[in-house]
């Protein structure tokens, strides 16, 4: 596998050129006097050199090692806690964390660059630190002022990791039938107990401690989701002078066995009467635990962008030194006995695709980052409610779409190499393997699909929907002349999605079915949609460039690529939809 080089040129171009995110960050006070674009340049240049150079190298080895579970503990392969340590010493845990507890207090705008980096360098590696950060965040945001001094600066500096205990066997997306039980103590605190599966991070040997955030049922909560409260739970428990005390009764019970990131420890983890403290309200653990999710979710998106940008990165290299046959129009390298395979049309559509699908995904996931930062640091609550309700609507996008696209571009890297991708030593089939889960943890992308159609669009009444279209549609009507060529096929797709929408409002008003037999479909022509925003936006970034730098050529080139080859695909996802959910039920159960 060729080596990871951070994409900081594409990474520059969307903060600065395309986005301005300077001049947001300039009307967030909070964030005015913390952020500077001196300070940005100089993260991503030592993220890029942190993750390129002590995280990428193990990748490989990682997998074949994996992890090893005896006896209740857990041991990472081989590099991954001195590689943990170099991560943590620079910072990288709290890079957006609370700087009253130690973190650096950087935008989701620059954070989200610096998770790209890390998870391409090791999709596995980089799950460690992603979720002790999402457990700040619900500290955080409920936790006690008590709590958050002694847990978040340890958590922020990477000397103690955390942990998202939600799923039970029989409990997956349903949370609502959890059986997890927290006791009420004398003093405060409560005994928890109960089993959870498929916790990544629950027990490893990069941290001396592991702070678990359990979801458990009170014994007098209501049933159902509005039932469950959220418990903070330490490995080890923590005295009053900061140090470590005795060990608290939790134990990882085994760990999974799986397709891939074999490096991230995905633990069962038993509760014997655990001490745990009960973060935010009794009965509110599932709004305290969202807290975390739409950075979450945004951030499983990027691991799906950030396998496919390495699949790319040695794709294209390998394109480029591979000799097979002759160019269709001729020998091109005529001192040779055949030509580099990216002269041939297939490969070229196979990298551009690739190419289009990660520099649209970059944009998007930038995009949605920003509008995290604006809902959460705005003083204005127009402002605020604005982009309170873009994030809900696009979370899911970000999610599903970023990760169904990474799926598609492992496998396109894969098959750029042929056989050779087949093979475990050139590093393709991996990739395909890690970024499969993306598509399933952090709410499955058909529970994503749902949420959008379901909730957001159908459930706002299209409010959600028509912010983001007349966002788009602004941007189309003040576009310059010299954007037609991009703004004309936006604009037919968003008249497509407009149609699609509202003629699914329609049909969702006397037939529930229509919303599940849909969603899927509509999520992909949304995300396609969106894409063609970003696209048209970077357009306009790099329109009379294009003799500066190579650089804007590159870019008006997959642009164009991206206008003319990819996004007609909205059709005949438009007319899947449009067939109905009818034929979703032609068959009785025992037919299948």
């Amino acid at each position: 596998m060729a080596d990871y080089k951070a994409p900081l040129r594409d990474m520059r171009f969307v903060l600065n050129e395309v986005f301005d995110v300077a001049s947001l960050w300039a009307q967030l006070p909070e964030l005015a006097d913390t952020v500077d674009a001196e300070t940005v340049e100089a993260i991503l240049e030592e993220a890029g050199k942190v993750t390129s150079r002590t995280v990428a190298p193990l990748n490989r080895s990682a997998d074949e090692e994996g992890c090893h579970w005896k006896d209740t503990v857990v041991t990472t392969p081989a590099g991954f806690p001195q590689a943990y340590q170099t991560y943590a010493e620079g910072g990288w845990v709290g890079v957006g964390g609370d700087p009253t507890y130690g973190g650096m207090g950087m935008p989701k705008a620059v954070s989200a660059q610096v998770e790209e980096m890390v998870n391409s360098s090791s999709l596995a590696f980089g799950l460690y630190p992603m979720l002790t950060a999402g457990a700040c965040l619900s500290i955080n945001a409920h936790a006690s002022e008590e709590l958050k001094q002694v847990y978040l600066p340890n958590m922020y500096a990477g000397i103690w990791a955390g942990s998202m205990c939600l799923t039970e066997a029989h409990a997956g997306t349903d949370l609502g039938i959890i059986r997890t039980k927290a006791e009420p103590q004398a003093d405060g605190s409560y005994k928890v107990s109960g089993t959870k599966i498929f916790i990544t991070g629950g027990e490893h040997d990069l941290t001396e401690n592991i702070i678990h955030l359990v979801l458990a049922k009170l014994p007098d909560a209501p049933a159902g989701p509005k039932g469950i409260s959220l418990f903070l739970v330490p490995k080890f428990m923590v005295n009053v002078d900061g140090s470590l005390g005795e060990r608290n009764a939790v134990s990882c019970g085994s760990i999974e066995h799986k397709m891939g990131i074999q490096a991230s420890a995905t633990c069962v983890m038993n509760f014997d009467g655990a001490v745990g403290y009960i973060v935010g309200e009794a009965n509110k653990g599932l709004a305290a635990m969202f807290t975390m999710m739409n950075y979450e979710r945004l951030g499983v998106g990027i691991q799906g962008l950030a396998s496919a940008e390495r699949s790319y990165q040695s794709a294209v290299d390998y394109a480029r030194d591979r000799l097979q046959s002759r160019s269709p129009t001729g020998p091109k390298a005529k001192d040779k006995v055949a030509d580099p395979i990216i002269v041939h049309p297939d490969v070229r559509r196979m990298l551009l695709t690739m190419k289009a699908f990660n520099e649209g995904g970059r944009a998007f996931s930038t995009y949605v980052a920003m509008q995290l930062d604006t809902a959460k640091f705005s003083e204005e609550p127009v402002t605020r409610k604005r982009a309170e309700d873009l994030v809900a609507l696009l979370t899911p996008v970000a999610k599903a779409f970023l990760t169904d696209l990474g799926l598609e571009t492992t496998v396109l890297g894969q098959q750029v190499f042929g056989g050779h991708g087949y093979i475990r030593e050139w590093g393709q089939e991996q990739l395909v393997r890690d970024v499969r889960i993306t598509q399933i943890y952090e709410g499955t992308n058909g529970i994503q699909a749902l949420d959008l159609l379901g909730r957001k669009v159908i459930g706002s009444g299209g409010a959600f929907y028509r912010l983001f279209a007349d966002e788009i549609r602004h941007f189309i009507t003040t576009a310059q002349p010299t954007l037609a060529e991009f703004t004309q096929p936006l604009s037919a797709a968003l008249d497509n999605l407009d149609d699609l929408t509202a003629w699914l409002l329609d049909r969702a008003k006397n037939d529930p079915n229509e919303i599940g037999a849909a969603s899927l479909e509509y999520l992909h022509v949304f995300g396609y949609t969106a894409y063609a925003y970003m696209w048209a936006l970077m357009a306009k970034a790099a329109l009379g460039k294009e003799a500066q730098e190579d650089f804007y050529v590159s870019k008006l080139g997959t642009a164009r690529f991206y206008f003319a080859r990819l996004l007609p695909r909205i059709h005949s996802l438009t007319a899947s939809v449009k067939a109905g959910s009818e034929s979703l039920f032609l068959l009785e159960a025992d037919q299948f």
